[in-house]
């Protein structure tokens, strides 16, 4: 298991600056978030290079604030790198952390091949008489759907998105996992594990907010779950690489078959 710290006085000079970094992560970032996904479709309406400016903006925001964050860590004489989960696992799962891991990627994998068979089907159903659909047999995309604004149709989106997964599994397992409970615990004297991931899964959820009440549950289940491999192997690897895994998952998703905005089904999509 992970070894935290039980004291704020841990994070010597620093402990200030960890509070604040640990507080913006639960309140500020999903204001942040809201605020910028909103933005983010109103552009996409009007601008055919929205998710690729919005991708890099992400990339920025991210890796911008996990290097905060490793620079609040390396200024913290008390805090060592296991108590960030900086180290490789010291040991594998237990019995029923690997349960729990196995029927969340199960219905990982189901939701996505349920989807992308979806997708597949809306692709190829034929057009009334009469009627045209959007560019590439696609449907005008509803509005308020974040997620499915998000995914990427271009090569060009593809290969950003890719990064942005990526990005997301490297700098959010260390800011909501490693980071984030170590202040925690260092404010809480130490809590219980359980307690811990809890934390951590609501933390993690609220953070994506803009999804709505069922991205709330959904991504704060994902949450918990990162949390529950980081303090069981004491290593942010595995949830690094589960993380980014679950992300680029929307990568199997036709592109063809995804909703469309105005400018897409307009005319043929950008490279």
């Amino acid at each position: 298991m992970t070894t935290l710290p039980v004291a704020l006085d841990a994070f010597g000079p620093a402990a200030l600056a960890a509070v604040v970094v640990a507080v913006y992560l639960v309140v500020g970032e999903p204001v942040v978030g809201h605020v910028l996904h909103r933005r983010f479709e109103g552009r996409l309406r009007t601008d055919a290079g929205a998710r690729r400016s919005f991708y890099r903006r992400l990339l920025v925001l991210e890796w911008g604030l996990a290097v905060v964050a490793f620079v609040v860590w390396l200024a913290s004489p008390g805090v060592d790198a296991a108590a960030v989960g900086l180290l490789w696992p010291k040991e594998w799962p237990g019995p029923a952390t690997a349960v729990v891991v196995v029927v969340v990627l199960l219905l990982v994998v189901a939701s996505t091949r349920q989807l992308r068979a979806g997708a597949l089907l809306e692709a190829a159903r034929p057009s009334r008489p009469g009627h045209h659909p959007p560019a590439r047999g696609r449907h005008a995309e509803p509005p308020g759907q974040s997620t499915l604004a998000l995914l990427p149709r271009t090569g060009g989106e593809r290969r950003l998105f890719t990064l942005v997964g990526v990005t997301a599994g490297v700098c959010e397992e260390w800011l909501y996992r490693g980071f984030f409970l170590a202040v925690v615990a260092a404010m809480a004297g130490g809590p219980p594990a359980w307690a811990l991931v809890v934390v951590a899964a609501v933390a993690f959820g609220l953070a994506h907010a803009y999804q709505g009440r069922a991205g709330i549950v959904l991504t704060g289940v994902l949450g918990g779950v990162m949390a529950l491999i980081y303090v069981d192997t004491g290593s942010l690897l595995l949830p690094v690489l589960l993380h980014a895994l679950i992300d680029l998952r929307f990568l199997l998703v036709p592109a063809s078959a995804l909703p469309v905005s105005v400018h897409e089904a307009d005319g043929p999509p950008g490279r």
